[in-house]
């Protein structure tokens, strides 16, 4: 199965399934130097792991992060670091009664029509539980990040009908991260948080489910993140980000509402700043002009549809062709978006960290300042 790796320099490689012993990534091209423990993996583990609320299947599991290699002594090496997550919660007779069964709204049809055959024990490798390798290796990326004033945080902007405030959710708008984590729901509005709470225990108690859409925000990124043609920002992020089983839609800055703006609005007016550096007095193109960052904070938004696992009835097929009906019992989140906020951020981080590397060899006077002794006068 290609298909399994992310990333250029800073590249990663996920693998294993949701009820095998055990998931995990490998990180190749993190350069050497770089502070890290698994104490830095843990606390991105802990806002994904289930079983937090109510709102989350209550699945157990610690999701303990073991760094394997690529680190000694505190600090990366620069050989490939590995990140094991034992799974210990397992219940895969849950699952039995839809070995010959197509989910609605899950892989299941389109394993089979690939390879002939599936792992059907919680979706394999398509289960959502394969995002804890990627949180893992966000939690390095934002690492190496921070190591360059540079801030990933994703946070809840709508579940359902339940949005924040209009006045909440300007371009340039910038929250901060005690506010986001004060929530459940990750809401940075207490009271937002609380409606959508109601919302959803409302939906639950009709055992049904709902989606939502998640904002990712990023301060301290210097401008010229990104390639002006094929490798365009946005369009790397929008890849990374629609590569999240969940996600069905992306967008930056004003996104599709830019559609029926006139361009004397949506155009990001310059000026100045008394450090006499160039600023937007707005930011509806999100942080990114030609492909390449601007230095402005980027902002980035993903629509999460809800929980296909439902226990009302759906009408089905099972592999043979004969129709049937199917309700999902078993351990389900009731909606993904509060877990998937660290992956949205997680995935955005990974992509900038790529960049970043990518973008040290730019200018003939940044690699002279790399290579001093063989550089020529």
């Amino acid at each position: 199965m290609p298909g399994s790796s992310f990333g250029t320099l800073f590249r990663i490689t996920t693998w294993g399934e949701s009820h095998g012993p055990a998931l995990g990534v490998v990180i190749d091209g993190c350069p050497a130097g770089l502070p890290l423990s698994e104490q830095d993996i843990q606390p991105y583990m802990n806002r994904r792991k289930p079983g937090q609320t109510r709102y989350t299947t209550p699945r157990k599991e610690n999701d303990t992060a073991e760094l394997l290699s690529g680190v000694f002594e505190g600090y990366t090496t620069g050989t490939p670091i590995s990140i094991l997550v034992r799974n210990t919660n397992q219940q895969s007779k849950d699952y039995s009664h839809l070995a010959s069964v197509y989910r609605p709204g899950h892989a299941d049809y389109t394993f089979d029509a690939k390879y002939g055959r599936r792992d059907y024990r919680g979706g394999g490798r398509s289960s959502g539980r394969e995002t804890l390798a990627r949180v893992a290796a966000g939690a390095v990326a934002a690492k190496l990040l921070s190591s360059f004033g540079i801030d990933v945080l994703a946070y809840t902007s709508a579940i359902g009908p339940v949005s924040l405030p209009d006045s909440l959710q300007a371009e340039s708008r910038v929250f901060k991260r005690s506010l986001v984590m004060a929530s459940p729901l990750y809401f940075p509005d207490s009271a937002a948080s609380e409606r959508a709470e109601a919302y959803l225990s409302e939906q639950m108690s009709t055992q049904d489910s709902v989606g939502g859409i998640i904002t990712c925000q990023v301060t301290g990124l210097p401008a010229g993140l990104g390639e002006p043609v094929f490798d365009k920002l946005d369009a790397c992020l929008a890849r990374a980000v629609l590569s999240i089983g969940a996600v069905k839609g992306v967008e930056f800055g004003s996104g599709f509402s830019a559609a029926s703006m006139t361009g004397s609005v949506h155009n990001d007016a310059f000026y100045q700043t008394e450090e006499g550096k160039p600023a937007k007095r707005t930011n509806h193109a999100g942080g990114v002009l030609g492909g390449m960052s601007d230095g402005s904070a980027l902002l980035l938004r993903a629509a999460i549809k809800p929980t296909p696992s439902i226990a009302r009835p759906q009408q089905t097929i099972r592999s043979d062709g004969s129709e049937t009906e199917l309700s999902i019992h078993g351990r389900h989140d009731p909606v993904i978006v509060p877990r998937a906020v660290v992956v949205v951020e997680s995935m955005v981080a990974l992509t900038l960290a790529d960049l970043l590397l990518q973008n040290a060899v730019a200018r003939m006077d940044w690699l002279q300042k790399i290579y001093p002794e063989n550089t020529n006068p």
